[in-house]
């Protein structure tokens, strides 16, 4: 009894969390350059196995029988989002891999998000987060917001000066890369300067599917609210059992 009481518990916290998962991805669907989070749950004998063993992997069978379930692993998908044609010539959108670069006040963080101002200094800068750097990782000076830019980034005033490239960096394993507080992307070991190409005046949408996310949802609901009216039925089983059995005794 006791058993099925475990799995049906965490089966609603397992639930729950990727419930909040899906709820982040609805959140951000109109957020430029926002890449979804997918969330994967595995039984618990499945973790232990993978914890388990010598050095050589020469793994010991720890049992058949799984009484819970629990969060296994949350990734990133990094399909690429579609464009929005702004015309503003201070947003740029990536097309290939690679992230711009952003130097925040935690150190340097990486984005798809192209949706770019001028600050107060004259510099570009990602709203909300810090300024976007050039190939060489420096803060890119503008002053003014009369440009143009080609597909390699390269950024020129309405004469033909040249004013500096935005860098696109790619990382040799995007899996490694997580997701701050903010949803910048950081980790990931050294990035290389990457080749995508870079429009101006056009930003990535969000990946998110709006459609697929709703019925995500609401068949993780489902589960959700089943699981917690098996658990009242098994509450109710056990209260009784424990009654019944004190008056015997």
């Amino acid at each position: 009894m006791f058993k099925g009481y475990y799995n049906l518990v965490s089966g609603m916290i397992t639930h729950g969390k990727n419930l909040d998962v899906i709820s982040n991805n609805m959140t951000n669907i109109s957020t430029s350059g926002f890449k979804e989070d997918c969330f994967t749950g595995q039984t618990f004998d499945e973790v232990m196995w993978s914890r388990v063993g010598n050095k050589i992997k020469n793994y010991i069978d720890i049992g058949g029988i799984s009484y819970a379930t629990v969060p296994s692993e949350l990734y990133t998908d990094y399909t690429q989002g579609s464009f929005d044609e702004t015309g503003m010539p201070l947003d740029f959108g990536i097309e290939g891999e690679g992230f711009f670069a952003i130097q925040t006040d935690d150190g340097i963080a990486y984005t798809r998000a192209g949706n770019f101002m001028l600050d107060d200094e004259g510099y570009l800068f990602l709203p909300g987060f810090g300024r976007v750097l050039d190939i060489n990782r420096e803060e890119i000076l503008l002053v003014t917001d009369k440009v143009k830019a080609d597909t390699f980034g390269r950024i020129y005033t309405e004469n033909g000066g040249f004013l500096g490239q935005i860098g696109v960096f790619e990382f040799e394993d995007n899996g490694a890369l997580e997701k701050n507080r903010e949803g910048l992307f950081v980790g990931g070991g050294e990035p290389q300067l990457g080749t995508a190409k870079i429009y101006n005046g056009m930003v990535e949408r969000s990946n998110v599917g709006l459609v697929q996310q709703m019925t995500k949802m609401m068949t993780t609901q489902r589960a959700y609210q089943s699981a917690a009216q098996a658990t009242k039925m098994y509450d109710q089983l056990m209260g009784q059992a424990a009654s019944d059995l004190g008056r015997l005794v």
